[in-house]
């Protein structure tokens, strides 16, 4: 391993070409030692992985009915949760970066769009929508821009 605990690409190609069946090599065999190196490697490289279990983080108040849990940030982009309590709205805005949504429960509404649960929504950079609702209350993941009361129109 290197120091940034990556494998060398040195060793990585001669795994790979030392993995080359010939005439004499069995290849089940080679594809059992190719399937416990990968997972070796896939188990080294675990804990780098981020996992945000459905129990932890903390829900802080976005706005009156609507509360944020930030799974990650990174560079202005943010993965997180916005749950909204029924009735509650979030203004009409812009987004600096596109914005990815999927509504995981209830029913959303963006302007005229009315988004059931499993639904996707992809918010174009710059370009404003409408008033976001939810009747009965929901929980939607989104990814993009750090909200910022800058992004309000």
């Amino acid at each position: 391993m290197s120091d940034n605990g990556k494998l060398d690409a040195g060793i990585a190609a001669a795994i790979t070409a030392a993995q080359r069946a010939d005439d004499d090599t069995d290849a089940a065999l080679l594809q059992g030692v190719h399937e416990r190196l990968m997972n070796r490697i896939a188990e080294e490289s675990t804990g780098r992985h981020l996992t945000v279990a459905a129990g932890e983080g903390q829900w802080r108040r976005l706005l009156p009915g609507i509360e944020r849990k930030v799974l990650h940030e990174q560079d202005g982009v943010m993965s997180y949760l916005l749950k909204f309590a029924p009735g509650a709205v979030l203004p009409p805005h812009r987004h600096p970066h596109d914005e990815e949504c999927v509504v995981l429960e209830g029913t959303l509404r963006i302007g005229e769009l009315e988004l059931a649960a499993g639904s996707f929504h992809r918010a174009r950079r710059d370009l404003p929508h409408g008033q976001i609702t939810s009747a009965g209350g929901c929980v939607i993941f989104l990814r993009g821009a750090s909200p910022t009361a800058a992004h309000l129109l």
